[in-house]
């Protein structure tokens, strides 16, 4: 069974892209393969499968990720870039 997530990067004021990250989305997992990526690796993405500190296996072709006026919790985990680090967001925007 897949443990799906997302990364939410501020675009804009009221503005946040969220990626969706197919499997794998587990903190212990994901904070530290997040670690060797920035906002602007995971926005090229666009579409997740699983991230890792070598790779981010991507769809192909992805979709755009969704727009949203701030972080938001739609799947079992959210990630948010935090004062220069990626940080587990999941309970702080449910």
């Amino acid at each position: 069974m897949s443990t799906r997530a997302q990364i939410a990067i501020q675009i804009g004021p009221e503005e946040w892209a969220h990626v969706y990250v197919h499997f794998d989305g587990y903190p212990s997992h994901m904070l530290p393969a997040l670690a060797a990526w920035n906002t602007e690796d995971i926005l090229a993405a666009r579409e997740i499968r699983q991230v890792t500190a070598e790779a981010l296996d991507c769809f192909d072709p992805p979709r755009a990720p969704r727009i949203l006026p701030c972080p938001t919790c739609e799947l079992s985990h959210l990630y948010v870039w935090q004062d220069g680090a990626w940080v587990d967001a999941t309970t702080s925007a449910e």
